[in-house]
């Protein structure tokens, strides 16, 4: 037999003890722990030995030591269809309550798989849908930890009845406060739509799956073969779909990372992200960056060199890393306070735009805007990615999105041209045309309509057509066009860049920049909402 937890039965005993006011509701008190006790070693035993951890271990790593309030342990099911009136264990496949993360407030679910496996019921929902509402009325943050084979068949549509409640209340608590879902083992059908509105998603390599319909399902409708790894894997959903933020390579790294992913998010949309202060001063020099860009503009380099050396101690904490590689986007902390980073990154497709990358960034952007985090952009963009598959995919709609997110986000807006800034993607990023408070550049930047030899082929088209020699002086042109355009000069003669800075001076300003939009306020127009395009 599992060993019992002395914590969960030394806490079920003090409850039953307040509610003994009597013998026989004594009586019922030691029947109900005797039932609650079998029920969870019953269950602990079958979560170990398939070598996984019950809902209640999940919940004591995530979570401060000691911290954790249990709500609705004795929670049964009302379903009395297919013999379920003789299995009614307590909690009902799910635990629910609060606790702390670093001293600061959450709240928590955690479905235990070895309970009607994990499937989602309408008493199993209403403790979920508890603890949201708490979360949103008091302002913490939710984390969900999800194992769960979707909708309770027995219960029909009570079982989808209650999912629908969880993506309500997953919807009204966006932009509210925070929601984080760690996905811990298979989740299928509805349960994994409540993980899909949330701002975070977790997985875990090897244990953790999601799909809409599984592999069975799949080769007798469409006759596809596929595994469930293949198919709703994390690296699937990591590197293809987009769903997953994170990949864990197991249950401890996962929960580890969803207390430091915390620690960079406010406990709710009125308030700001913790600050903490390391030592690392924000006037240190960046040494490192003073050829950080290399001389030949097709030269690729990595952006990454340039978020960490303004980070504070180097650290940045990557989202979406193996998703849209061509945009970096992710966390990090300047003079002690919360920041989020968006940045093109030319080691791939030269730092394009497309698709992907354009959602990418755009949802990262609208997050960091609906917790007060303000961003640091930085652009090295030769434009959107060509190509009939973009064109046809819907880049001028995807692309719009990012276009939107940065011109609706009232946070502070810092951004930084490290090279190339060309066309309708210059303007995308960031710029100052679309109230983009500071920006900056290096002087290796390049802001232009597009680069030297194809405006030169545009511009003097009749000129090279009855020229001795095109290629010279096309050639003779294009020198002629980088003087004016392959400089950030000119944008600053113009006022679209603030300052030209040196390299070794970037976290200094950018820090400069943000002390100083520490108290922006800006609103946009009164309404309902925006129309972005979807």
């Amino acid at each position: 037999m599992a060993d019992r937890d002395p914590r969960a039965e030394l806490e079920l005993r003090e409850e039953l003890a307040r509610l003994n006011a009597s013998p026989q509701v004594a009586e019922q008190g030691d029947e109900a722990l005797e039932r609650a006790r079998a029920s969870a070693e019953k269950a602990t035993q079958k979560v170990h030995a398939k070598g996984r951890n019950t809902a209640r271990e999940r919940i004591e790593v995530l979570l401060d030591e000691g911290s954790f309030v249990e709500l609705d342990r004795f929670v049964t099911h009302a379903c009395d269809d297919f013999d379920m009136r003789e299995h009614r264990p307590y909690g009902d496949g799910v635990v629910t309550g609060h606790g702390t993360i670093d001293g600061r407030s959450v709240f928590v679910f955690a479905q235990q798989p070895s309970v009607f496996g994990g499937s989602l019921g309408m008493a199993h929902a209403r403790k979920i849908c508890k603890v949201m509402d708490l979360a949103t009325e008091v302002g913490a943050p939710v984390i969900g930890l999800n194992d769960s084979g979707g909708a309770r068949i027995q219960e029909g549509v009570e079982s989808l009845a209650g999912y629908a409640e969880i993506f309500k209340r997953n919807v009204l608590s966006s932009g509210v406060v925070p929601q984080i879902s760690v996905i811990l083992g298979p989740c299928a059908g509805g349960a994994v739509y409540s993980p899909a509105l949330t701002d975070f998603v977790v997985m875990v390599d090897e244990t953790s799956y999601m799909f809409i319909t599984g592999p069975d399902v799949i080769k007798a409708v469409t006759h596809e073969e596929v595994t469930k790894e293949d198919l709703g894997g994390s690296r699937a959903h990591a590197e293809k779909s987009g769903v997953a933020h994170f990949r864990c390579g197991n249950e401890a790294a996962a929960l580890a990372l969803t207390r430091e992913l915390l620690s960079y998010l406010p406990a709710n949309n009125m308030t700001t992200a913790p600050v903490r202060s390391v030592g690392d001063g924000p006037d240190r020099s960046c040494p490192e960056l003073v050829d950080v860009v290399p001389a030949d503009p097709t030269k690729p380099y990595d952006i990454r060199r340039i978020i960490t050396a303004i980070a504070d101690e180097g650290r940045f904490l990557e989202v979406h890393e193996g998703y849209a590689r061509n945009m970096v986007v992710g966390f990090v902390r300047i003079d002690g306070a919360s920041v989020g980073v968006v940045a093109n990154q030319p080691l791939v497709l030269a730092g394009c735009l497309d698709i992907d990358a354009s959602v990418k960034a755009a949802r990262f952007v609208r997050m960091c805007d609906a917790f007060n985090i303000p961003l640091v952009t930085l652009v090295d963009v030769p434009g959107f990615l060509p190509g009939t598959e973009q064109e046809f995919g819907g880049i001028i709609r995807h692309g719009a999105k990012l276009l939107y997110a940065f011109t609706e986000a009232t946070v502070p807006k810092v951004t930084l041209v490290t090279r190339k800034a060309y066309g309708g993607a210059y303007d995308v990023m960031a710029s100052k045309h679309i109230r983009g408070d500071i920006n900056l550049a290096y002087p290796t930047a390049e802001i232009a309509v597009m680069g030297a030899d194809g405006a030169v082929n545009i511009i003097f088209r009749r000129e090279l057509a009855g020229a001795e020699d095109p290629k010279a002086r096309a050639a003779e042109l294009a020198a002629d066009y980088r003087q004016l355009f392959a400089s950030p000069y000119k944008a600053a003669e113009l006022g679209f860049i603030d300052e030209v800075i040196r390299p070794e001076e970037t976290r200094r300003r950018v820090a400069e920049s943000l002390r100083m939009l520490r108290n922006k306020r800006q609103d946009n127009p009164r309404r309902k909402h925006g129309n972005i395009p979807l």
